[in-house]
Formats: structure tokens, C-alpha cells, sequence
């Protein structure tokens, strides 16, 4: 009976959370796959494709957990994203290297990150204005670095140009096309990089001292507090952390793009909000893993993907449904908070 006991009582809200939003993208694949099956969306690389498309995004997710489990938000993560495509665009197309470049990427974001992350640790300032006023600033300075759309051929860098087009085969999942040819499905670098962020942050989440501590400051920052724990540190970790993976999310997204320009990642971060949200990361803080914000990078990708291979739906449907989501999953946690809040009582 203890056993069993034990058992159910691992089995929390987060946990819940994170098995509807699995159980959600298995859902909406497997319809694609019933429905679109006729036009590839069975074969192994459909899947591959939208890791591909959405690598900076989960990193950007990973960063925009981190944040939200401290019960902040930082809206400044697509325009940052758009002011390091177009630094490395015009950077590299100006004889910098491909390095340097992604190297002056990553050190803009640990600055950027440490001046949103002191405003809201030391100063207590509003995040939702500080990530407001860091939005601003990274699409003004976008436009500064360049009004035009810069694109990275293989004449401006011909290094970054090898990794963009550099192709990691999989042993495994490929097919025959209706030409008889054997198709074997790949990923990109980026990919890569993205997979080795997601398992690193959960490592950090999940073992180490600042990983518990995000959930602590989000759970109750006062408790937090009366712990021990330095608040105020530990929120600006996390904008900084948030930053430096945006930034590292920005030269996964500009493989995928090769282009620099002013209207370049508009959206993408209420697409990291909700990827979090959809993952069962409260906005409230204190609850949330990057696993459930992966799977919620996943859902919105399918979503685009089944919406992309039917041919005929608008555009704007992926949006609308994840909207649909987003609110049903806001429900589902604002019940969930209503239940523990019964219990403590």
C-alpha cells in the first residue's frame, strides 16, 4: 500500500500537464499522418523537417522556461533574435568569419542579458516592461545595422554556407520516392545544437542548485528568501540565461534562414510563450520542465506542417488553432492551481 502510495503521489499537476502535451502531439501526428499520409507526411524526415524549421526555437523555449519558472516573462527574445541574424549577415558579408561572428553573437547576449536580468533582479522592475523596452531596442538596432535584407551566400562565407548545407544522416527511417531513389533523411547542425541545449537545461533543472532555485523563486519568492536563496541573483541568472540561449537559438534560426532582416523572427516569442505554456510551464512560475516546452515547440510545428501539406487552409490557421491551445491549456492550469490551493486550506 506505501508503494503504491509513493506512486500517486509523484503523479502531481506537472506531471499530468506534461503527459496531456505529449499525448496531444501523438494525437495531432498521428491525424496528419492518416490524413496526409498519400502526401509523405508518414515518412520519417516529415518529422525530422520540423526539428529542422523550429531549432532556434527550442532553444528560445528552453531559455523562455527558465524565465517563467521564476514567475517572469521576456518578450524581448524574437527581436534579439532578428538584431543577431542581421549582425552576422552584415558582419560576415563585411569579411568577418564565421566564428567571430557567431562568438560576438553569444557575448551580445550575455550583455543584453545581464542589463534586462539587473533591471528586473536588483531594481524590481516590471519584467513584461524591462522585456519591452529590450524589444524595442533590439528592432531599432536592427534597423540601424541595416534597412535591407542581407543574405549569407557561399561567396560571403563560404564556412557558414558549409554548415547551413551540412546534412547529419540517420541510419535509420528512410524510404524509396516515386522515382525509385532511396531517400535517406538527415538533420541539420543545428538540430544538434538544439537537442544539446534542451538536455542541458533539464540537467540543470533538475539537478543542480540554481535549477531548484528557479522553481523556489517562483514558487514564492518570499519563501525563497526566508531559504537563504539570493532572489535577486538568481532572477538575473535567469534573463541572462534566457539571453545567452536566445542567442545561440539566433545562430540555429540564421542557419536555417541564411538572411538577415528588420521583419526577421516577428511573433516568435509569443511562439516560445506558448510552446512553454502548451508544455505545462504556469505563468505564475514555480511549475514548468523543458521537456513539456519541447514537445509544445513539436505541437505548433506539426500544426504548421499539417496546415503546409494540406495546401488549401490560410496561413493564419496555425495560429488560430494555437491560440485554441493556449487557452484551453490556460483552463486546465487555472484548475489545477484552484485544486492545490483547496488542498493547502
Amino acid at each position: 500500500m506505501k508503494e503504491k502510495f509513493k506512486f500517486m503521489k509523484g503523479f502531481n499537476s506537472n506531471t499530468i500537464l506534461l503527459l496531456i502535451t505529449i499525448v496531444l502531439f501523438v494525437v495531432l501526428y498521428a491525424g496528419g499522418c492518416i490524413a496526409y499520409g498519400a502526401k509523405g507526411f508518414t515518412h520519417f524526415q516529415t518529422f525530422l523537417n520540423i526539428l529542422i524549421t523550429n531549432a532556434g526555437l527550442i532553444c528560445v523555449a528552453c531559455g523562455m522556461t527558465c524565465v517563467m519558472l521564476t514567475g517572469g516573462i521576456d518578450i524581448s527574445v524574437g527581436a534579439l533574435i532578428a538584431m543577431d541574424c542581421m549582425m552576422m549577415a552584415v558582419g560576415m558579408s563585411k569579411g568577418i568569419g564565421a566564428v567571430p561572428m557567431v562568438l560576438i553573437v553569444l557575448a551580445v547576449g550575455v550583455v543584453f542579458g545581464f542589463v534586462q536580468g539587473f533591471l528586473v533582479g536588483y531594481l524590481e522592475i516590471q519584467p513584461f516592461i524591462v522585456s519591452m523596452a529590450g524589444m524595442f531596442f533590439c528592432r531599432g538596432m536592427t534597423a540601424v545595422i541595416c534597412t535591407d535584407q542581407v543574405s549569407i551566400t557561399e561567396k560571403i562565407n563560404a564556412t557558414f554556407y558549409k554548415w547551413a548545407n551540412t546534412k547529419i544522416n540517420i541510419p535509420f527511417g528512410g524510404y524509396v520516392n516515386n522515382k525509385g531513389k532511396y531517400m535517406v533523411p538527415y538533420v541539420r547542425p543545428g538540430v544538434l545544437v538544439a537537442l544539446i541545449v534542451l538536455v542541458l537545461i533539464f540537467i540543470m533543472l533538475r539537478y543542480t542548485k540554481f535549477g531548484r532555485s528557479l522553481y523556489a523563486v517562483g514558487g514564492s519568492a518570499q519563501s525563497a528568501a526566508m531559504m537563504g536563496l539570493n532572489v535577486k541573483r538568481i532572477k538575473m541568472g535567469a534573463y541572462m540565461l534566457s539571453s545567452i540561449l536566445c542567442s545561440i537559438g539566433g545562430v540555429c534560426y540564421c542557419l536555417n534562414t541564411m538572411a538577415g532582416s528588420v521583419t526577421q523572427a516577428l511573433g516568435l516569442e509569443m511562439d516560445a510563450i506558448s510552446s512553454a505554456v502548451i508544455g505545462g510551464t504556469l505563468l505564475t512560475g514555480g511549475v514548468g520542465n523543458v521537456i513539456g516546452s519541447f514537445f509544445g515547440v513539436l505541437i505548433n510545428g506539426t500544426i504548421s506542417s499539417i496546415v503546409k501539406t494540406n495546401g488549401k487552409l490560410a496561413s493564419s490557421w496555425p495560429n488560430i488553432l494555437t491560440a485554441a491551445l493556449l487557452f484551453i491549456f490556460i483552463v486546465i492550469q487555472s484548475i489545477f492551481a484552484a485544486l492545490r490551493a483547496r488542498k493547502k486550506s
